[in-house]
């Protein structure tokens, strides 16, 4: 059983906004304005759209697997 100290505490790191979950708000917007802004340049637009692409799903991946981790704790 958790000491209400400690729940206290818990409560109190949890304040801010989970800003890992809002990356997604900054993924959405860019990757279409690669697509446009770079159209003239086709290699370093398909690469940075592919790394931008890439990134985001590695940061997906780490989502899911942190969230899985701490769920079956």
């Amino acid at each position: 059983m958790a000491t209400p100290a400690a729940e206290n505490e818990r409560q109190r790191q949890n304040r801010g906004p989970p800003f890992k979950f809002l990356a997604p708000l900054i993924y959405a917007p860019v990757l279409p304005l690669i697509r446009i802004s770079l159209r003239h340049k086709p290699v370093l637009r398909d690469r940075l759209f592919i790394g931008v692409l890439a990134g985001a799903f590695a940061h997906g991946f780490y989502l899911v697997t942190d969230l899985y981790d701490i769920e079956s704790k």
